[in-house]
């Protein structure tokens, strides 16, 4: 009975920290390349991703503990596992995105944090199909295409932000 409570608890903090880093890169890539585009401003995106670290890092994790806890599921020290993994995983991959920007010129970090972040899913996504006994090819593929797609409409609504509205 102990051992199968510390594997549910690892299983609830790999799950938090699973869904705090893949939120964490592509929320910040959506803001890096949708901001970056609109305002060509390394201040705004700093701050755009500092605001996200912190709020939406609480957000997710609420919204981890509340959709756990409405299942039924979990005692009540297997929820705050998932929720503080939740959000320190958001909070630290999210914050990361910051270094690229205070190191290199705007263009520089995009691009940069775009690699980083593509890198980091992929990672996630060969993890975790190991961990399902699956060929990673597709979960690796299904998870970039989805980053690929939040930079692309990002960089869309920023182009057309900046070029009909300023």
């Amino acid at each position: 009975m102990f051992a199968g409570l510390v594997a549910k608890k690892k299983g609830s903090l790999f799950a938090g920290a699973s869904f705090g880093l893949t939120s964490g890169v592509i929320t910040t890539l959506g803001i890096l390349v949708g901001v970056g585009t609109i305002t060509n401003s390394e201040e705004a995106v700093l701050a755009g991703i500092i605001s996200v670290a912190i709020a939406d890092s609480l957000s997710d994790a609420t919204g981890m503990h509340l959709a756990k806890e409405a299942e039924g599921e979990y005692r009540s020290g297997e929820l705050w596992a998932i929720t503080i993994a939740t959000l320190f995983a958001k909070f630290f991959f999210t914050i990361i995105f910051v270094l690229p920007i205070l190191l290199f010129d705007l263009m520089g970090a995009m691009i940069i944090g775009i690699a980083l972040g593509l890198v980091l899913l992929s990672l996630l996504s060969f993890i975790i199909a190991r961990i399902n006994k699956q060929k990673p090819f597709k979960p690796v593929l299904e998870h970039n295409l989805t980053a690929l797609l939040v930079i692309t409409l990002t960089y869309l609504v920023g182009y057309l932000v900046h070029r009909f509205v300023s």
